[in-house]
Formats: structure tokens, C-alpha cells, sequence
């Protein structure tokens, strides 16, 4: 077993001891702040006049401002929404201000912020806000479809034109509110769930995350020590908020070290790269896919001097890639970050340069406050160098799913991740294989289910079984293997086309072939293994 506490310089971690929070004792910051709210406005005061956020259209607002905006926004939700403390609020709102302003609203209220992704079709999101149990949804103009939930006594309020300013300025002007209301102080508590946010299936495979506010508290101050950040730097948004990294190791992070983010409404390489040398950016947080799509433009920009510190974490980036990138940035830093949502963003981050170093596919080490173990199929830890399953535990863990009992959080609080890795001699983690049946498409993931479930809703499809497989582009995509009823013709064009109504364009499989049946084990269980070497076959003789 790694204990994060054991594996860095107790530099790091002069300010961390024991606290407990409800029946939990972590190891973790004793002073931390009881919110993200709270942070901000700790922040607020520091920085008052310096420039935290810049919307999609260039419009900046200083912390002072922004704090008021949040402020405001509390106070409609509470005194005109008439929101309390636990109420839970769907977020279905692009990467801008709107999102920042209504979830640190949200924060300071003590309600549960429910992000939801904007890639999502209609069929999609929907089947989440079953789930959710909403008292709010706070949409963007886009997705205005969400009016007819107020036919349920669900309050919905969506955005005006948001190029045209800040979207909820008129919905906020009409409620009245005053300053007094503003000024109300923060109720959050850090023991309060802050965020519920479903793992990226929709049907039975979709686990809905609760975060509480120590658990991503601990994230962002862990982050700022082992990334060595500070107010001077300043980061772009290039993935979406609704994910664990856009809300916490980016927003959340940089709200808490007094830094400037930059909100891009959709992720533009170039446009990232012109805005990198414009503003002088010093951090990104990505995908493989998203610096590797940077990497496109490298002779258009050939020097990029700013940049300290690149973040790479949702799936395993290759080490050429790497490598190319530091050829590129030679004076940055390169770390790889292993985590998911149930960890609230870190649970390994590599300690220096990655692509300088003797383990450069490795994710690196437990964060401090955080304990990972591998453990076989029998529950018994292995020895180091030897696969097995990776358990976490920690400060960051979160303690529970939504309305879901299930042995992947044991009892003693150790989460099973179901990703397969090892530790090497020297303490550095490497994960070898993701969890069962899901697909990394550049840092979206897709559940086979999800899209067999559409697939054989498919009006001529009798059984169709999903895998993944390499993409240069994004990791790996989508692939279906179809079997169609008697007397039934279909391309594979067709039945695309019948899917772009009902799913995510991401997860809509790229190649598709065609099949007499689904090939089994002796289990009777579908043969995955044998499917993805009948995609491989079918490359090599096309």
C-alpha cells in the first residue's frame, strides 16, 4: 500500500494533520475553509480589483465583481426561487460565467449542484434528470427545451443571449434584491454535499457521485502545493466544465489561488493557442486528445514561453505524445493526473516532468491525504510490479453514490476503482487497463450498454454487442457488431444516421460491421476480445 502522507516532501504538507468530519477522520488541511464559497470570498478580499474571469466574448470581471454577481444570484435563488439548503439544481450551462456565477451561488446556499453535459442529446440529459430529484434547473438559451419541466413544479430559469452580457442579469434585476440579501453570509458546512454528478453512462451503468464540500476543498489546496500555483498564473477551460477537471481542478482551483481563467464556449485548438501567446497563459489542464490536437498547430506557433505547468488526466496519454510536447514547450512542466469523479479530480499526480523522466508512462504518486493499494481478485494486496485492481482512499474520496448501495465503496471507506495497474519499485503507479466495458474517447466516456441498449432499440436489429478500439485522434472510439433480424438490409451510414437523434455524437460508433451472430465464451457471455480482433482483421484486409 501507497500512502500519499509517506510518498512526497513533507514540505507540501506543513499545514495538513487529522480532521474529522462527520465519522470520517482524513488527513488533510485542519484550517481549510468550509467552502468553495468561503474560498471565493477569501479570494475576493486578497485580489479585490484583479481580473478573475474572462467570458467566451473577451468580457472580464474582477473578483470584487464577481463575488457580487454570485452574491446576487444567491439571493434570487433563495428569496425569488425560494431554494434552501440541500435543494438539488440541474446545471445544463455551457463553459462561461453563467456556470461559475450559478454554482458558487449554489455553494454559498448549502444546495447541490448537478452538472449536466451539454454534448448530451435531449433523450439523454433527460434520462439524468430522472435521477437527480430536482428542485432547479438553470439552463442556457440552447437548451430551452428544459421549460416544460416547470410542469412538474420544477423551477427553470434559462439565460438570455449570452453574447449580448451576462445572461442571468435580467432574470436577477427583476427579483428586487437588495444589498442587505447579498450580503448574507455563506451556510455551506464541510461535511454539506456540494455536487451530484453522474458518471458518463445514462441507463443502468450511470452512478450518480456525491462531493462533499471537504472533498474538493482538499482537491484544489492539494493541487495549488503539488502544481505550485499561485495568483500570478493563469489558465484557459479547453474541456467542459460539467467534467471533474472543468469544475474542480480548474475553476474550483483557480478561484481558490486568486488566478484568471479564461471560459471558451468550445474547445478551438487554434483559438486556444492565439489566446495562450495573447494572455500569456501559464497553466493547461487536458485530455491526451486536447494537447493532441494542440499539437496540430505547433509550426504556427512555434514558441509558447508562457507556459510552466501542462495537467494531463481523464486517460492515458502515449509517451511520444509527451515527448513531443516538451520538444515543443522544452522549458514546461509535464504532469500526468490518474483520477476520476469519484476522487474529485486527483488521486495521483506525477511529481516532476514527466517527459524528462525514468517513468514517463507512469500516473506518479498518491496525492497527500489520499492511500491507494492493488489488490487481486481475492481481495489480497500484491506484491509491487504485479497487476491488480486499484483501491483509494482519502480525504478526496467521496463517502457515497446517489440512492445507490454498492460494494464498490467498502465499508472501511477503500473505493474500487476497477482500473487494473501496479506499483514499481520506486512508488510510482502505473494503470494498464480501464474499467470493464468502458470506452476513453479523448477523455469522453462511453458505456457499451448505452449504446447497445440504442443499437437494439434499432428498428431491424436483433443484437449488436460494443468495443472499443485505437483511434490515432482520441484514445479509442466507438465500434458495433450488428446482427440484424431475417431478410433485414442495413448500412452502416443508415443506422448512424437513426442514432444522431438520441445519442452524443461521441458516442456513436465509428466503425461498424455486420454479423450472423455474436461471438460468446464458454460462459455464454459476449467475447470482446474476439470482437476487437474482428475490427483489427477488418482494418488489415481493408
Amino acid at each position: 500500500m501507497l500512502n500519499g502522507k509517506d510518498v512526497w516532501n513533507m514540505w507540501f504538507q506543513k499545514e495538513m494533520g487529522d480532521l474529522t468530519v462527520g465519522d470520517r477522520t482524513v488527513y488533510t488541511f485542519p484550517k481549510m475553509k468550509k467552502s468553495f464559497y468561503e474560498m471565493l470570498k477569501d479570494t475576493a478580499e486578497k485580489f479585490s480589483e484583479k481580473t478573475g474571469l474572462c467570458d467566451n466574448w473577451g468580457r472580464c470581471y474582477s473578483y470584487r465583481e464577481f463575488l457580487h454577481m454570485v452574491d446576487s444570484m444567491a439571493a434570487y435563488l433563495k428569496y425569488v426561487r425560494h431554494l434552501e439548503k440541500g435543494s438539488h439544481v440541474g446545471l445544463l450551462l455551457n463553459n462561461g460565467i453563467e456556470f461559475a456565477t450559478s454554482f458558487y451561488a449554489l455553494c454559498k446556499l448549502g444546495a447541490v449542484a448537478v452538472p449536466f453535459p451539454t454534448k448530451y442529446r435531449e433523450p439523454e440529459v433527460r434520462s439524468l434528470i430522472k435521477k437527480a430529484d430536482l428542485q432547479g434547473i438553470l439552463a442556457s438559451e440552447d437548451y430551452g427545451w428544459v421549460r416544460s419541466y416547470s410542469e412538474a413544479g420544477i423551477f427553470v430559469e434559462v439565460t438570455a443571449d449570452e453574447e449580448e452580457g451576462y445572461g442571468f442579469a435580467e432574470a436577477v434585476a427583476e427579483g428586487n434584491i437588495t444589498e442587505m440579501m447579498c450580503a448574507e453570509p455563506g451556510c455551506s458546512e464541510l461535511n454539506d454535499e456540494l455536487i451530484l454528478m453522474f458518471t458518463s453512462g445514462t441507463t443502468s451503468a450511470s452512478k450518480g457521485v456525491i462531493l462533499k464540500n471537504y472533498n474538493v476543498n482538499h482537491a484544489v489546496m492539494i493541487y495549488q502545493k503539488l502544481l505550485e500555483l499561485g495568483p500570478e498564473d493563469k489558465t484557459i477551460i479547453p474541456v467542459p466544465i460539467y467534467h471533474i477537471t472543468g469544475l474542480v481542478a480548474l475553476l474550483g482551483l483557480f478561484v481558490y489561488i486568486g488566478g484568471t481563467i479564461y471560459l471558451y464556449k468550445r474547445y478551438d485548438a487554434k483559438r486556444i493557442l492565439e489566446g495562450v501567446k495573447r494572455d500569456g497563459i501559464t497553466f493547461m489542464h487536458g485530455s491526451p486528445t486536447v494537447f493532441g490536437q494542440l499539437l496540430d498547430y505547433r509550426e504556427e506557433f512555434p514558441e509558447l514561453p508562457g507556459i510552466r505547468t501542462l495537467a494531463c488526466g481523464s486517460s492515458y496519454m502515449p509517451v511520444e505524445t509527451m515527448k513531443k510536447l516538451h520538444r515543443w514547450m522544452p522549458l514546461m512542466k509535464f504532469c500526468n493526473v490518474y483520477g476520476m469523479t469519484e476522487t474529485s479530480s486527483p488521486g495521483t499526480v506525477f511529481p516532476y516532468d514527466a517527459a524528462t523522466s525514468l517513468y514517463p508512462g507512469s500516473e506518479g504518486k498518491p496525492v497527500p491525504g489520499l492511500m491507494l493499494k492493488i489488490l487481486d481478485d481475492d481481495g489480497r494486496e500484491v506484491p509491487d510490479g504485479t497487476v491488480g485492481v486499484v483501491y483509494l482512499k482519502g480525504a478526496n474520496i467521496c463517502e457515497y453514490y446517489y440512492h445507490l448501495k454498492t460494494p464498490l465503496i467498502t465499508e472501511d471507506g477503500w473505493l474500487n476503482t476497477g482500473d487494473m495497474g501496479y506499483i514499481n519499485e520506486d512508488s510510482y503507479v502505473f494503470i494498464v487497463d480501464r474499467k470493464k466495458d468502458m470506452i476513453n474517447r479523448g477523455g469522453e466516456k462511453i458505456w457499451c450498454t448505452d449504446v447497445e441498449d440504442e443499437l437494439v432499440a434499432v428498428e431491424g436489429v436483433k443484437d449488436a454487442a460494443v468495443v472499443g478500439i485505437p483511434s490515432d485522434k482520441y484514445g479509442e472510439v466507438a465500434a458495433a457488431l450488428i446482427v440484424l433480424e431475417s431478410g433485414v438490409q442495413m448500412t452502416a451510414e443508415e443506422l448512424k444516421a437513426d442514432l444522431k437523434s438520441r445519442l452524443a455524437k461521441f458516442k456513436i460508433p465509428e466503425q461498424i460491421l455486420f454479423a450472423d451472430a455474436v461471438p460468446k465464451t464458454p460462459g455464454l457471455k459476449t467475447d470482446k476480445k474476439t470482437i476487437k480482433e474482428m475490427f483489427a482483421d477488418a482494418d488489415r484486409i481493408s
